[in-house]
């Protein structure tokens, strides 16, 4: 095997292990932050001796065991093998060698450790920002680079951003665990967050020069995925799969060919991909058999749903999905989801409908810079033949978006209305 090709397989054989490698080695050193140094010092004994000596039958086994070596090495030489046997003391018989404890604790089945890695990831004592780097770094495997690279921030900010991430879950104290009892609900619903943000910032981009980085999306969706077998009892967890899926059905058909936006009742959704489509009712199923009220994620993808179902926009059930986000805003009150209402309305009762309920968020100070506001009470204005005022809304609403595909986008409808307004004043 040449080197170049020994290289390739060892980024493919990194990015499918390093979760695991890290949320094993996490159990055991209690520190996120050294267990990826682990991890790493790995990988760089794999880069140096699998190019000359060939890829082991299981690369994932001796990942594990060069960063097992190393960390017995790091307590030795520390003097720190007391002190680790205190901390995880739950994982070890006091009667015991320390020294194969813990080799034993580093060969036992992963079992919890990269759910465990997960909540510890995506610790509320950290900013959203940095749970979203965290998470891409520890269990999507990233390097720093692709994840500044995604988040359109310089690799320098984010190399930082994670350094201090992980050295605040060391000064907090962060204990590797899945939380139990009243705090698993608000834990999984940052974990929820995180996941769910990862994929919107992949399926609508908030600035740079793209739509859509499906590569983000497919990052999202792996680890829900993984969320959804290492705790399939939780019907949001299974909503927020079947959200992404379905979301996920429509990436192709969102872009056209020259990447310009595509909107959703203009897709061709031949380009839809059925068999998300599928998993996604499918998951929508799960949760719901789980039994209780449908939470906001579980509410989402029934939303969702009901767009997979129609198989035209004309058939899509838009009084329900008015009645859905209903139901998601008497559970979740937002401006936002207000604002989807709105929309779902102006398409079952027509654009006055909907603009009723728009103008009455117009003063609403979380959307003050929110771009879609002025570019969904542009598209009713333009329904209704005020062409001229939904000229400016476009327009405002074109300087307020980052992302330069959906710019162009709007001043093109914002230059429609301009044509429209015109033509309309020469009759």
């Amino acid at each position: 095997m040449s080197a170049s090709d020994a290289h390739r397989t060892i980024e493919t054989v990194w990015r499918i292990e390093a979760p695991k490698l890290i949320a094993g080695l996490a159990r055991v050193t209690r520190d996120v932050g050294r267990a990826e140094e682990l991890a790493q010092d790995a990988l760089v004994a794999a880069l140096q001796q699998w190019p000359d000596e060939g890829v082991p039958r299981n690369p994932g086994a001796w990942l594990m065991q060069v960063a097992k070596h190393r960390a017995l090495d790091d307590l030795r030489r520390a003097k720190m093998l007391k002190r680790k046997h205190d901390e995880i003391g739950r994982d070890l018989d006091e009667d015991a060698d320390p020294t194969s404890q813990i080799e034993e604790a580093l060969d036992d089945e992963l079992g919890d450790d990269l759910l465990r890695l997960l909540f510890t990831a995506c610790h509320p004592v950290l900013p959203t920002e940095a749970r979203l780097a965290l998470t891409l770094r520890l269990l999507g495997g990233l390097t720093t680079e692709e994840i500044a690279r995604a988040f359109l921030v310089p690799e320098p900010t984010m190399a930082q951003r994670i350094v201090r991430a992980k050295k605040t879950l060391a000064e907090a104290k962060v204990p590797f665990e899945v939380p139990h009892g009243a705090e698993l609900a608000a834990r999984l619903e940052s974990v929820l967050e995180v996941v769910y943000l990862i994929f919107n910032e992949g399926y609508a981009a908030t600035a740079g020069e793209d739509w859509v980085r499906p590569g983000l999306c497919d990052e999202a969706l792996r680890l829900g995925r993984i969320l959804a077998e290492l705790a399939p009892q939780e019907p949001e967890v299974h909503g927020l799969v079947a959200l992404m899926e379905i979301q996920a059905s429509r990436l192709r058909a969102r872009v056209g060919p020259s990447g310009e936006p595509v909107l959703l009742l203009d897709q061709n959704r031949a380009r839809w991909d059925h068999l998300l489509i599928g998993r996604g009712l499918r998951a929508i199923e799960r949760a719901r058999a789980l039994g209780g009220a449908p939470g906001r994620y579980v509410l989402q993808a029934e939303l969702a749903a009901c767009h997979a179902r129609a198989r035209t926009g004309e058939e899509t059930d838009w009084g329900r999905i008015a009645a859905l986000y209903g139901v998601l805003g008497t559970l979740t009150p937002s401006p936002v989801v207000e604002l989807n209402r709105a929309v779902a309305v102006s398409m079952a009762e027509g654009p006055a409908a909907g603009l009723a309920i728009v103008d009455e968020l117009v003063s609403e100070p979380a959307l003050r810079t929110y771009h879609l506001l002025p570019s969904v009470r542009g598209d009713f204005l333009s329904k209704l033949g005020r062409h001229g005022e939904a000229q400016a809304e476009f327009e405002r609403a074109a300087a307020m978006t980052r992302n330069v595909q959906e710019r162009i986008l709007l001043l093109a409808r914002a230059e429609r209305s301009l044509q429209a307004a015109r033509a309309t004043q020469a009759s």
